[in-house]
C-alpha cells in the first residue's frame, strides 16, 4: 500500500518469527534501513499472516521516492528477508515439565551452544531456541536438550522409532540416554525420589544421632547420602548456570549447605536440601497440571476417522486424510477433521473449540463446489470443527483441512509458542534476579566478617551467614510469574480463548477502555435491505439490477446483503421476475468509500456520498442527498448507486445489534472498564443509533481505516486500550491497541494470527471471561510477588538477629509451594455469574 508516496507496506518472510521480540525484527529493520533513500522501518503489529508453511510478517518502509522507487524497496526488502531465512532458524520442541530453576539450567546449556543466540525453556516444556544456521542446526541442539530433560513421551516415541530405523536398532530402548530420556534412573519421577530418599535418609541419621548409642559416623554417612540424593539436581543445575556466568539460586543453597557441613551442623545442610529438592519437586509436578491442562486440547480430536473413497468405507488415521475426503460422523463421535457439512441434519457441541455452552446446528450446503472454494466464508451452521462433538444424527462432512492445520492443531501449537513468551513481569523479575543474587552474596561475605565489630565467634557469623544465604533466595519471586501466566493461558484456552502469552494476558487485565468495531461485532453482521429509493425517472428494478450486478463481485457484508435482499425484492415484482440481471466485470474498491465495475459497457459506482465528491462525474442532486439524509436519521447505512453520469437512486440497509452486546457492555462495566466506545466505517448517525442501544458511551463514524488507528492511539494515551474486531479489517487498529481481540477465529486463520486474543466463538458473551481472567491473572500475579518478596524481606533480618536455617529454609520453600498454589487456581476460574 503505497501512501503519500512515501510509505510502503511489506510482507518479508522471516524463519519462524512468532513475537516482536524476536531478534530477527531488528535485524531485517536495521538492514533495510541502512538502504540508501530508506527513512524508516517498523513493524506492522497483528499484520503477521501464514501462507502454506511460511510464516511472514509485515514491515511499514518509509522511503524518498525521488532516491530509490518502489520495486526497489519490494525487491530489497524480500532479498533481506530471504537471507535472513536462510541464515537464522527457529527450533521448537515439547518436553516434560520442570521447576523454573531446572527451566532456567536448561535454558543456560541451550545458550551455550555454539550459534545459539536465544534461548526459551517454560517451565510447563515448551522449548524455543533461536540460533544460526551457518554455525549450528537443529540435530546439534535437539542432542544438547536430550542430555538435560525428560522429552515428551510421543514426541520422544517418534523421535526414538525415525533414529532407530536409520541406526539399525531393533531394541526401542537400547540406546545411550535411555536415563536422560525418562528423567532419571527412576524415569520421570527421579527428581521427587531423590528428594524423598534425602528425606529418609535425614531422618535415620537425626533418628540415630539422637536416641542411638551407635558409632557417630553411622549418622554421618546417613547425613552424607541425604546430602546426595537432596544436592544432585541442584548441583548438576547450578554447575551448568556458573558455566553459562550466571549465579543464582541453586548456587546459593549450595553454599549455604556446604557452610552448614563445615560447621558440622549436617543435619541442618540436610534438611536445607530435602526441603528445596522436595519443593523444587512438586512445583514441578504443579507446572505439570497446567501442561496437562493445555495437552487435553490436543487430545480431543480422534485418532481415527470413518472415510468414504471411491465408495468404500474405511477407517483411517486422521493424519492419513486428505482435502476432499469425505468423512462420516455418528452421534455422539468427535468431529476428526475441519470441513463442510454435505449430508445431515444434527447439533454439535463446540465447546472444547469456541466455549460455547449451546450446541450449534448444523445442515449441509447448498453448493458443495462453491464451499469448497471458499470454505472460510461459510456460515457457521455449515462449517465443522475437528475436536468438537456431534450429538444427535449422523452427518457427513468433506474435509477442508490437513490434520497438522486445523484449527484445534494451530491453537494447540499457537498456545505452545505462547507458553514461551516472556511478560513484562518475568522480564523485571529476571533483570532483578540479575543483580539481587550478586548482592547477597556481596551481603553474606560481609556478615563473615561480624567478628571484627561484635563480639562472636568466626562460626557463629559463618553460620548465620549461611542463613541469610538461605533467606534471601528469591525462589518464589522466580516462579510467581510463569506459573500464574501458565495457568492463565490454559484455563483461557479450555474457555475457546486463545491468549498469546504473559504479554497479552496481563495487558489485558490493565485495560481502562475498549473500542469496538460495529460490523460483525456488536451487530448480527447480516445486513438487511430495508429501503430501496429510487431517482426521479428510475424504475426501482433498474437500481436494483445495477447494485446486484456490481455487489454480485464482492465478498462485503453489506454487499451481500444487497444481491440476496435485491434477488427477493425482484422475484416478488408483479410479473414475478423484475427482468435479467446484467453481468459486471473490472470491479475495483475504493478504500472507505465504495466501490465501481463495469456493466454493459457503462461505469457503475456504488458507495457513501464522500465517494461522489473524489470521483469524476456529475456532483451528488439535493433530491438524493435528501433521501440519504432521511434513511441517515433513521439509523440506515446508505449506497448510492449510479450508472454512468445518471443516478438511479439509493439503497438503505439495517444491520441490528447482537443479543449479547448489550449484555456485554454491562458486564464489562461491573469489572471496572470506564470507558467503551464504537469506532465505525460506518456513518455517525447509524453508528450513534447502535451505540445508543447497546449502552456504548460513544460511538465514532465515518472513519477511515486511518482514521481508527489515531482514535486509537488518542485512547491509548489516556491508558490501556483494547480493540475488539474481526481480526481482518481492523488489523491496522488492533496492531495500536494494547491488546487486539479477534471475535470468531475458529473460523478465521488470519484472525487467528494476527490477534494477541482470539475469541474462538463468534460470540460476545466471551469477552467478559477474558478480561475477569487476565484481571484475576494479574491479582494473583501482585499476590505471588508480595508472598515471595514479602518472605525475603522477613526472613534476611530474622535471620541476622538468630532464626536457624532449619526454620528459614521450611519457611522459605513453604512460600515458593504457596505461590504456585495460589497461581493454580487460575485453572478453576469460574467467571461471576
Amino acid at each position: 500500500m503505497i501512501d503519500n508516496k512515501s510509505r510502503f507496506q511489506v510482507n518479508a518472510i522471516l524463519p519462524g518469527v512468532h513475537d516482536d521480540d524476536d531478534r530477527c525484527m531488528p535485524r531485517f529493520i536495521d538492514l533495510v534501513s541502512a538502504k540508501r533513500g530508506v527513512d524508516k522501518v517498523h513493524v506492522v503489529e497483528n499484520e503477521a499472516m501464514s501462507s502454506g508453511d511460511t510464516e511472514t510478517t509485515s514491515f511499514c518502509i518509509h522511503f524518498d521516492p525521488d532516491a530509490i522507487s518502489v520495486s526497489e524497496v519490494r525487491q530489497f526488502a524480500h532479498q533481506v528477508g530471504a537471507e535472513l531465512d536462510q541464515r537464522y532458524g527457529h527450533w521448537h520442541k515439547r518436553i516434560l515439565p520442570m521447576h523454573a530453576r531446572r527451566a532456567s539450567a536448561i535454558e543456560s546449556r541451550l545458550a551455550r551452544i555454539t550459534g545459539v543466540i536465544e534461548s526459551v525453556v517454560a517451565p510447563d516444556g515448551a522449548v524455543r531456541v533461536e540460533y544460526d544456521r551457518q554455525a549450528t542446526d537443529a540435530s546439534a541442539i535437539e542432542t544438547a536438550l536430550e542430555e538435560w530433560s525428560s522429552s515428551d513421551s510421543q514426541a520422544r516415541n517418534e523421535h526414538e522409532a525415525q533414529r532407530h530405523d536409520e541406526e539399525g536398532h531393533e531394541d526401542d530402548h537400547g540406546h545411550a540416554g535411555h536415563d536422560h530420556a525418562h528423567g532419571g534412573i527412576f524415569g520421570p519421577k527421579s527428581e521427587l525420589i531423590f528428594a524423598v530418599l534425602c528425606g529418609v535418609f535425614l531422618l535415620v541419621g537425626w533418628l540415630i544421632e539422637t536416641f542411638a548409642e551407635l558409632n557417630e559416623w553411622i549418622p554421618l554417612g546417613c547425613y552424607i547420602a541425604a546430602y546426595l540424593f537432596g544436592g544432585y539436581y541442584t548441583v548438576t543445575e547450578a554447575i551448568e548456570k556458573i558455566r553459562a556466568g550466571k549465579f543464582e539460586i541453586d548456587f546459593l543453597m549450595i553454599m549455604a549447605a556446604a557452610g552448614a557441613a563445615s560447621l558440622g551442623a549436617w543435619a541442618e545442610g540436610a534438611l536445607l536440601l530435602f526441603l528445596f529438592s522436595i519443593g523444587h519437586a512438586l512445583e514441578g509436578y504443579a507446572m505439570g497440571r497446567a501442561k496437562r491442562a493445555i495437552e487435553a486440547l490436543s487430545e480431543l480430536a480422534p485418532k481415527t476417522a470413518r472415510v468414504r473413497r471411491d465408495g468404500n468405507e474405511s477407517e483411517v488415521p486422521v493424519e492419513d486424510l486428505v482435502v476432499g475426503d469425505i468423512v462420516i460422523i455418528k452421534p455422539d463421535e468427535r468431529v476428526p477433521a475441519d470441513g463442510f457439512v454435505i449430508v445431515g441434519d444434527s447439533s454439535v457441541n463446540q465447546a472444547p473449540i469456541t466455549g460455547e455452552s449451546v450446541p450449534v446446528d448444523k445442515r449441509p450446503v447448498d453448493d458443495v463446489a462453491a464451499a469448497a472454494s471458499d470454505p472460510e466464508s461459510l456460515p457457521p451452521e455449515h462449517r465443522a470443527f475437528a475436536g468438537t462433538i456431534n450429538q444427535s444424527g449422523s452427518l457427513e462432512i468433506q474435509v477442508t483441512k490437513l490434520a497438522s492445520e486445523n484449527t484445534l492443531a494451530r491453537v494447540v501449537t499457537m498456545v505452545s509458542e505462547a507458553e514461551t513468551r516472556v511478560s513484562p513481569t518475568q522480564k523485571f523479575t529476571k533483570k532483578f534476579e540479575r543483580y539481587f543474587v550478586p548482592s547477597v552474596i556481596a551481603g553474606v561475605v560481609l556478615l563473615m566478617f561480624a567478628p571484627l565489630v561484635i563480639e562472636e565467634t568466626f562460626s557463629e557469623s559463618f553460620y548465620r551467614a549461611m542463613a541469610v544465604l538461605v533467606a534471601a533466595s528469591p525462589c518464589a519471586l522466580a516462579i510467581a510469574t510463569p506459573s500464574a501466566v501458565l495457568s492463565g493461558v490454559a484455563r483461557a484456552a479450555r474457555g475457546g480463548i486463545l491468549v498469546k502469552g504473559g504479554g497479552p494476558l496481563e495487558s489485558l487485565g490493565s485495560l481502562d477502555s475498549i473500542a469496538f468495531d460495529k460490523t460483525g461485532t456488536l451487530t448480527e453482521g447480516e445486513p438487511k435491505v430495508t429501503d430501496v429509493r429510487t431517482a426521479d425517472g428510475v424504475d426501482e428494478n433498474e437500481l436494483l439490477r445495477n447494485a446486484i450486478a456490481v455487489e454480485d463481485l464482492s465478498k462485503h457484508p453489506l454487499a451481500k446483503a444487497v444481491v440476496r435482499d435485491g434477488k427477493e425484492r425482484l422475484g416478488a415484482g408483479e410479473s414475478g421476475s423484475g427482468g435479467a440481471i446484467p453481468d459486471a466485470t473490472d470491479l475495483q474498491s475504493i478504500t472507505g468509500r465504495g466501490i465501481r465495475a463495469t456493466v454493459e459497457g457503462d461505469v457503475v459506482h456504488i458507495g457513501k456520498d464522500d465517494l461522489f465528491a473524489e470521483v469524476d462525474g456529475p456532483p451528488l442532486p439535493d433530491s438524493v442527498r435528501e433521501i440519504v439524509e432521511s434513511l441517515e436519521e433513521n439509523g440506515r447505512t446508505t449506497m448510492i448507486v449510479r450508472r454512468g453520469d445518471r443516478y438511479l437512486g439509493v439503497i438503505g440497509l439495517m444491520d441490528t445489534p447482537r443479543e449479547a452486546s448489550k449484555r456485554t457492555i454491562s458486564r464489562l462495566r461491573e469489572l471496572g472498564i470506564k470507558r467503551m466506545i464504537m469506532i465505525s466505517g460506518d456513518n455517525q448517525k447509524v453508528a450513534d443509533a447502535v451505540a445508543k442501544e447497546v449502552g456504548l458511551d460513544e460511538a465514532r463514524g465515518d472513519l477511515m481505516p486511518d482514521d481508527k488507528v489515531n482514535e486509537i492511539k488518542k485512547l491509548q494515551s489516556e491508558g490501556g486500550v483494547a480493540m475488539v474486531g474481526d481480526g481482518v479489517n481492523d488489523a491496522p487498529a488492533m496492531a495500536s491497541a494494547s491488546v487486539g481481540i479477534a471475535m470468531g477465529a475458529a473460523g478465521s486463520d488470519v484472525a487467528l494470527e494476527t490477534a494477541d486474543v482470539a475469541l474462538m466463538a463468534d460470540n460476545l458473551d466471551h469477552l467478559p471471561l477474558a478480561i475477569g481472567l487476565s484481571r484475576s491473572t494479574k491479582s494473583i500475579i501482585r499476590q505471588n510477588l508480595w508472598m515471595s518478596l514479602g518472605m525475603v524481606a522477613f526472613l534476611v533480618p530474622a535471620t541476622i538477629l538468630g532464626l536457624n536455617i532449619g526454620p528459614a529454609v521450611a519457611l522459605h520453600e513453604g512460600s515458593t509451594l504457596v505461590v504456585v498454589f495460589n497461581a493454580l487456581r487460575l485453572l478453576a476460574y469460574k467467571p461471576q455469574s
